[in-house]
């Protein structure tokens, strides 16, 4: 595990633990998600971020103007401490720790659904539900449309691929076939 991998565990952890008091899990999870793709998706903040010429008081600055009012205080700080300690590039690694984290805490699990349409809100919640009791928690969907999938879901959740697909059944099915031919 690097250091990095380390830190970023640290102040998600802080961070939850904040979060936890003041009762914002999940506000906190949500301006999180809003910060990095505000910070991480535009190039020009990026190299205003990690320039060494400008200072870090004018970095704080900038931050703290823009995002003072739209995310909570615990959020607002440790995006500033990432830049003033030069770890903002920590910043997507502990969302994902920060995610982790509550997922474990409230016994919430991501679900990447693939499928080859959108799923309507009652075949994701059919999909929660069922997933949901295999790995007994609550499970928030993602849906991924994948037409290659030719029918059926491919269920991610964790490491753990669920897959129920066609496309995934035929494959199966011709390794079948080849181990029988060896």
């Amino acid at each position: 595990m690097s250091r990095d991998t380390i830190v970023a565990k640290r102040y998600a952890k802080a961070l939850f633990e904040v979060a936890l008091e003041q009762q914002r899990v999940l506000e906190v999870e949500q301006e999180l998600h809003a910060v990095v793709r505000g910070l991480t998706g535009d190039a020009d903040i990026i190299k205003f971020i990690v320039s060494p010429n400008i200072s870090d008081e004018a970095k704080r600055t900038v931050i703290h103007t823009s995002l003072d009012g739209k995310v909570s205080e615990p959020v607002l700080r440790t995006v500033q401490l990432l830049i003033e300690r030069g770890r903002v590039e920590l910043l997507e690694e502990l969302l994902s720790d920060y995610v982790k984290i509550e997922g474990d805490s409230l016994g919430i699990a991501d679900a990447h659904v693939y499928s080859t349409y959108a799923l309507n809100e009652e075949e994701k919640e059919a999909v929660a539900r069922e997933f949901g009791s295999r790995v007994n928690k609550k499970i928030r969907i993602e849906n991924i449309v994948d037409p290659a999938l030719l029918g059926g879901l491919k269920v991610a959740i964790g490491d753990t691929i669920y897959d129920g697909s066609l496309a995934g059944k035929l494959e199966r099915l011709e390794q079948s076939f080849n181990r029988r031919v060896q």
